[in-house]
């Protein structure tokens, strides 16, 4: 062992273990309750092992399990998380496992987007709380589906937009409150990457430390292809939902936050490939519509093979008001007057640790209101981006009803509001 490694261990060691032993759990009918020691596990080593370490960072929690269906990339994160902490990781193939401890108080979900629903849904049936990565649902029924359940059960369901837990993007957002540039009536959004193709698959034996049936979970079973695991199943409608659930859910989030709007009216989406001839299914170039009560308008463009987004930026959101705008960045904003001149600006860090510093803060309150993105306002956000989707998938310029979100007058697009399931996989509440 390093000599550094051996500092930063006895670092973790002091800030985490007064508590980290600080007592037992007390179980009810319900689940574990109110703890001082939140015992977590984690589902998925790719987004997973980013949470698995800010998790297992927080005073009082413990990283009790790690799991992947990837042997390999389990092992090496139950290696390199072991590292930091003064407990045992235990590593498992089957996130199942995790909910059957009576010990375990939460699942953190980073699997992939077909899973984010399903396995928070599972996990408040098993008396646990969830922390569910975006977007928190494959398909708008699930969003609904992880409510109710949330709601029934009684639990702490967060959505990772931890953005919402950002000093200075909640300082930003309430400028926008509080009536800095007057009546918002119109926000926008972007995102803007440089992503490569990912070519053409070819039918592939399964690698035998991969277990692709669990994989594939509540998806209906489709043969496995060289060009999918494990990050390219974001573009394939199956499993995935586009830039727009990757990564559009995190600005249009912001938007409908500082805008202060629910549930659309009207929603159009235009876009598709524009740049590589691969097996992506979802657009690369792609532009949103979403109009609200009250004469409010949020829009969302995505560049997936140009960086070189709105105001020459990857990333952002902008609130436009009779008096000025607010212009929000990855973790900071700015403030201009209506003739663009700057008049303040504040940069900010990632609010990640405060994220789930906040979902744990919450288990120990037993108390959701506490959460910065309950699963209800993590839904809503969500399901814009479905219904952005829908539209494009369509061709149809959607109307909705502005008390739920749900598309009115049009079959086909309401055939894209659920999905098919594995028989046995299908969500129960």
């Amino acid at each position: 062992m390093s000599r550094s490694h051996s500092a930063s261990r006895r670092q973790f060691l002091g800030t985490t273990a007064a508590l980290s032993a600080a007592s037992a759990v007390s179980l009810g009918q319900d689940g574990p309750k109110a703890p001082d020691k939140v015992v977590v596990g984690i589902m998925g080593t790719s987004r997973g092992a980013g949470l698995a370490s800010v998790f297992a960072s927080l005073p009082g929690v413990e990283v009790k399990y790690v799991c992947d269906v990837d042997t390999n990339r389990l092992n090496t994160l139950q290696e390199s998380l072991s590292k930091k902490v003064p407990y045992n990781v235990t590593g498992v193939t089957d996130f199942r496992k995790i909910l059957d401890d009576k010990d375990v108080h939460a699942l953190v979900c980073a699997a992939p987007n077909h899973w984010h629903a399903p396995a928070g849904i599972m996990a408040c049936v098993a008396g646990k709380h969830a922390y569910v990565e975006k977007p928190c649902s494959h398909n708008p029924r699930e969003g609904e589906l992880l409510v109710e359940a949330a709601r029934k059960y009684k639990r702490c369901v967060q959505m990772g937009n931890q953005r919402r837990s950002s000093d200075k993007t909640k300082e930003g957002i309430q400028l926008v409150k509080d009536g800095a540039i007057g009546r918002v009536y119109y926000s926008r959004s972007w995102y803007a990457a440089n992503r490569g193709p990912i070519g053409k698959g070819t039918p592939a034996p399964v690698p035998p430390h991969i277990d692709y049936e669990l994989w594939q979970g509540p998806a209906p079973r489709v043969p496995f292809t060289s060009n999918r695991l494990h990050y390219n199943w974001h573009w394939n409608w199956h499993f995935g939902n586009g830039e727009l659930g990757n990564n559009g859910v995190h600005s249009i989030d912001l938007c409908r936050w500082g805008l202060g709007v629910d549930y659309p009216t009207r929603v159009i989406s235009a876009g598709g490939r524009y740049v590589f001839d691969d097996d992506q299914e979802t657009a690369d170039t792609h532009v949103v519509s979403f109009e609200f009560p009250g004469e409010r308008q949020i829009i969302w463009e995505c560049l997936s093979c140009n960086r070189y987004g709105m105001d020459g930026t990857g990333f952002g959101a902008t609130f436009h008001g009779e008096k000025g705008t607010v212009r929000l960045s990855e973790w900071g904003f700015a403030l201009f007057d209506d003739k663009g001149k700057e008049l303040q600006r504040s940069d900010g860090t990632d609010g990640m640790t405060a994220h789930a510093q906040n979902f744990v803060d919450a288990i120990r309150a037993e108390n959701p209101s506490m959460l910065n993105s309950e699963i209800e306002e993590g839904h809503k956000s969500t399901l814009l981006c479905h219904l952005g989707n829908i539209a494009l998938r369509t061709g149809d310029a959607l109307k909705c009803d502005p008390s739920n979100g749900r598309i009115q007058s049009n079959d086909a697009a309401m055939a894209l509001w659920s999905r098919q399931y594995e028989k046995g996989w299908e969500p129960t509440i």
